[in-house]
């Protein structure tokens, strides 16, 4: 598994990885970062971040702390 952005090379963290889940493909191994899949969907950043807090809060499993990453 990748921990840079594919598109933009930055390093990944576990929402960017969960939001590319989410929103593209569950069994991925290469990943774009927030910003980079925000544009990609047409979306502004804050809207994104705010779809991860509510899955988040929700339970989603994608979204766990930074210490449990799949």
């Amino acid at each position: 598994m990748s921990d840079y952005c594919k598109t933009c090379g930055k390093p990944l963290t576990n929402d960017d990885i969960g939001f590319y889940k989410k929103m593209v493909n569950r069994g991925a191994e290469e990943f774009s970062c927030i910003a980079c899949l925000s544009r990609h969907f047409d979306l502004r950043e804050e809207q994104s971040r705010a779809l991860i807090e509510r899955w988040r809060a929700a339970g989603c499993a994608l979204f766990c702390s930074e210490g449990e990453r799949e």
